[in-house]
């Protein structure tokens, strides 16, 4: 019971965090790929966006971490030894990017040294979903071996990330971040062609996903069989499947259509179905195949007073990220005092 409960707040986590800071890391994508001449107007959307609560976000991405840490330290201890290469990289990426955002910001001469800091955040936001799907797919596809009584990896520092459907992951993850961006923006836009600039981003970014979740089937059948045995054997895959394949259609037809806001909800449902079939393919193990949620379980003197936190916490937390985004938005409306663009 208490394994399942460590496993729904880790999912519940990770979802969320993918619907947020996965979207604030597509902004990224885009203003990298900034194009036209409305490129200055289509970043200036993108900051005002991100701005109110970009850095929050990575709330969810800490209480994965110490969700691992204190309820799973055996997974803990094994991620974090074969896996600390991509994790280096994917949490350089993190610091750099809030680095550059808040430099370009502030940069007093917008020339040479703006546009560096501007390329520097695109690119720590292109980088760092790649690496994030990177450390997903090895432990989702069976790389990392562990021996579960020590708790010890049995494989070497690249073993485990260095091969294809780990980056195969990482490029799903990539599109899905872009995706989910591109589609939220389409709402926070505040003209027309710039709203026709991210339609026709979402729409090909859309078909992107769609063309890697395939791949990425594909590839678990010739890479990670155990994976693809859970994504296409169990008895919820086919609906689960079906139900993704449904909400996919409905946001592209809702872009396709401009009916932007039932396509931003549509894309949300998406993209935590995506993350809810890479979880049930995985339970019950936290680490497939040799860690299961049960095994890896710190005793419950530790995980009941944690979860018990968790319950008291989450309500707040939730309702303080709420206010935050309320504030800074009402700040953004026109006509109203208050910082609109941090560049």
């Amino acid at each position: 019971m208490l394994a399942d409960i460590v496993a729904l707040v880790l999912f519940l986590a990770l979802a969320t965090y993918t619907v947020t800071g996965g979207a604030d890391f597509g902004g990224g994508v885009w203003d990298l790929l900034a194009s036209g001449p409305r490129r200055d107007a289509q970043r200036d959307v993108i900051s005002r966006a991100i701005g109110p609560i970009w850095e929050a976000n990575h709330v969810w991405l800490i209480l994965m971490i110490v969700v691992l840490f204190v309820a799973l330290p055996k997974a803990f201890g094994a991620i974090a030894t074969a896996l600390h290469i991509p994790l280096v990289l994917m949490l350089i990426g993190v610091v750099l990017r809030g680095a550059a955002f808040v430099f370009r910001a502030y940069d007093p001469v917008d020339g040479a040294s703006r546009r560096r800091w501007r390329r520097a955040f695109a690119i720590a936001s292109t980088i760092t979903p790649v690496f994030l799907g990177v450390v997903l797919g090895a432990i989702a596809g069976g790389a990392l071996r562990m021996d579960a009584a020590t708790g010890r990896p049995t494989v070497g520092f690249f073993e485990a990330w260095l091969a294809p459907f780990p980056f195969l992951v990482g490029g799903l993850t990539l599109f899905l971040f872009a995706y989910l961006a591109a589609v939220y923006l389409t709402v926070e836009a505040d003209s027309e062609p710039l709203r026709d600039d991210f339609r026709r981003r979402a729409l090909a970014s859309g078909v992107g996903v769609g063309a890697l979740a395939l791949a990425t089937l594909l590839g678990a059948h010739a890479w990670a069989p155990r994976l693809a045995s859970g994504l296409t054997a169990q008895w919820w895959s086919v609906p689960l499947h079906l139900v993704t394949a449904a909400t996919a259609i409905a946001a592209l037809y809702a872009l396709w259509r401009r009916r932007f806001r039932l396509a931003r909800l549509a894309a949300l449902a998406q993209a935590v179905l995506v993350v809810l079939g890479l979880a049930g393919s995985l339970h019950p193990y936290v680490i497939a195949p040799d860690l299961t949620f049960e095994r890896a379980l710190a005793p419950a003197s530790v995980v009941v007073p944690m979860l018990v936190v968790l319950a008291a916490g989450a309500p707040l937390l939730v309702w303080a990220i709420a206010l935050l985004y309320k504030v800074f938005k009402s700040q953004q409306a026109p006509g109203s005092p208050g910082p609109v663009d941090p560049d």
